[in-house]
Parts: structure tokens; C-alpha cells; sequence
């Protein structure tokens, strides 16, 4: 996939407004017909083109402002990359603008479709019970607006990339007179240099859910077979915990260990890991990476498309 153009796009002020409106529908008078592997232009009345699918990226939403302007940067990506259509962000709690007042705004604004598109690393409680719910309340409000819930982000392998990005950098930072890693130019995979041997420790939130951590464990099992580095998994609320995946790396040989926070933006949790343990590094959360809106787009595309075709 091709990364995200760079345009400027407004922020979201309160209240639901777009990131990017999409163009107004256009009236015309040729409609394509297929039959076969051939096109026949036919004309017909004049018809208003439908317009694609809002995408409403919802973000978890916290207390700390530095989440919020990382999932605007997010969002605004998203825009530029397709100005086509009607992006417009939302949080779940504790940042505005709400779930219910973008789709309120979604549907005054005359749009048929809507796709929800959960900024969301996990299918965890946020993203299996609160959307869902929120969604069904909000079809109940506005009968004539389809809402689709598209899938979280998850462990993609684009996501993995980006992971592998902020932690690359990470082990760049420092003393060292060499990089820790090189990309290798045959096989585009990063190969350690000579040097410390180095242990990841990938930190998420965790979940009460068993399942969604098992899950989530697949990221570092996806980063080791990406780089080949020493990975552990750790959660900030649950076993195991980041001692554990420390003693478990030191015990494999790990001479140095960074934390790679599993986390779309910095918060409460992160600047928790990064008190706790301010003598080692740390790379930055995954925030705007052109690899990010990459895959909201792809999981907006998916869920979008059996709309398109029932339209």
C-alpha cells in the first residue's frame, strides 16, 4: 500500500463536525451497464451519484489531551489520503466529540451509510459490548442512517511494521556509535548489528478477556518473525506483567531491553511504564503512522463494500 498523502486538514472541533467534507453528489445523465466482460454506456434521466459511506474513526478517548491530538493526527491522515470522503472522528469516553453526536451530525447532513471504523487495537469489551450498544441506540434515532461496525485494527501486519518503525528508532537513540539495526537491502528485514543484544519487551493494556490477550501476544510473536528480535508480551493491567517479560528476556541472554508500547497514542498507562522504569528505553506509541490510516482505511473498505453493493 502507498502511504498517506502529507495535506493539511482542519482539526475536529466539537460537536461532530468533518475533518473533510466530501464533494457535494453531482447530477448526470449516463449510467454504466455490465454485461459480460464489456461496458455499455446507456443513457437515463439525470440521477444524483450516491455518495460513498461516511467514515466515523471512533478512538477510545482519555483524560490526556496528548491522546486526543494524536487521534486527530490520525484522522486528518485518513482525510488526505481520501479526500473523497466524509472522515469525521469520535471518542468513546472521556474526550469530545461523543459516538452520539457525530452520528447525529453524520445524519443531519443527508448521508444514507455510515461505516464505524474502531480506532481499536483489541476486540475487547470497548469494541464487542459499548459500540455495538451505542450503534443500536443510534439506528433506533435515525432509522434512515445505515450504521456498519468494520473490525478493529488488530495485530496487522502493517501495524507490525509500524511497531517495527518506532522501536528501530528507539535503539538508534543514544551513545551507541553504530545503529542497533540496519534494514537488510535482499530481504527488507531488519538485521541487528554488532553490538548489545538487545530484548523487546511489547507492552499493551490488556484486557479481562483471555482470549483478547492471547490475541494481542500474537504482535510480538509477528514482530520476532518479522526481525528476528527476542520479544516478550506484557500488559500494563494484567499478567504478565513487564518484570516478568524482563527476567524471561534477561533469562534468554538479553543484554539491554526497550519497551515497545502497544498503544496507538501516549496516555496515563504509557507514562506509567515510562515512571516505573525511567532507566530504559523506550520507544514512542505507533500515533500517526502513514501505515495506520492505511489499515483504518482497508477495515472502512471492507466493511463499506457490501453496502456499495446493495446501495
Amino acid at each position: 500500500m502507498n502511504p498517506p498523502g502529507h495535506g493539511a486538514v482542519p482539526a475536529v472541533p466539537p460537536g461532530g463536525r468533518s475533518v473533510r467534507r466530501a464533494p457535494e453528489p453531482a447530477l448526470g445523465n449516463v449510467s454504466v451497464v455490465r454485461g459480460g466482460s464489456a461496458l455499455t454506456q446507456v443513457v437515463a434521466a439525470p440521477a444524483a451519484i450516491t455518495r460513498p459511506p461516511a467514515l466515523i474513526a471512533v478512538a477510545h478517548g482519555s483524560r490526556d489531551p496528548r491522546s486526543a491530538a494524536t487521534m486527530r493526527d490520525v484522522v486528518e491522515r485518513i482525510a488526505a489520503q481520501r479526500p473523497d470522503l466524509d472522515v469525521r472522528l469520535a471518542f468513546l469516553d472521556l474526550s469530545t466529540p461523543s459516538v452520539d453526536q457525530v452520528i447525529d451530525a453524520v445524519a443531519a447532513d443527508g448521508h444514507s451509510h455510515a461505516v464505524v471504523v474502531p480506532l481499536l487495537l483489541g476486540n475487547a469489551f470497548h469494541a464487542r459490548v459499548d459500540l455495538p450498544g451505542l450503534l443500536d441506540a443510534a439506528r433506533d434515532r435515525h432509522p434512515r442512517l445505515r450504521l456498519t461496525q468494520a473490525e478493529v485494527l488488530g495485530p496487522d501486519p502493517h501495524l507490525i511494521i509500524a511497531l517495527r518503525d518506532r522501536i528501530a528508532a528507539a535503539m538508534a537513540i543514544g551513545s551507541d556509535p553504530r545503529p542497533a539495526a540496519v534494514t537488510d537491502a535482499a530481504t527488507g528485514r531488519l538485521r541487528r548489528m554488532t553490538g548489545p543484544r538487545w530484548g523487546i519487551a511489547v507492552a499493551a493494556v490488556g484486557s479481562s478477556s483471555a482470549a483478547a490477550n492471547t490475541r494481542t501476544g500474537d504482535v510480538a510473536r509477528l514482530l520476532t518473525a518479522m526481525t528476528g528480535w527476542d520479544t516478550e508480551i506484557c500488559f500494563a493491567t494484567t499478567q504478565p506483567t513487564v518484570d516478568k517479560a524482563f527476567a524471561r528476556l534477561r533469562a534468554r541472554g538479553a543484554e539491554r531491553i526497550l519497551v515497545a508500547p502497544w498503544f496507538l497514542a501516549p496516555g496515563l498507562l504509557t507514562d506509567r511504564l515510562r515512571d516505573a522504569l525511567p532507566l530504559v528505553r523506550h520507544a514512542d506509541t505507533i500515533g500517526a503512522h502513514p501505515l495506520l490510516a492505511e489499515v483504518a482505511l482497508d477495515r472502512y473498505a471492507t466493511a463499506a463494500l457490501p453496502l456499495e453493493l446493495t446501495a
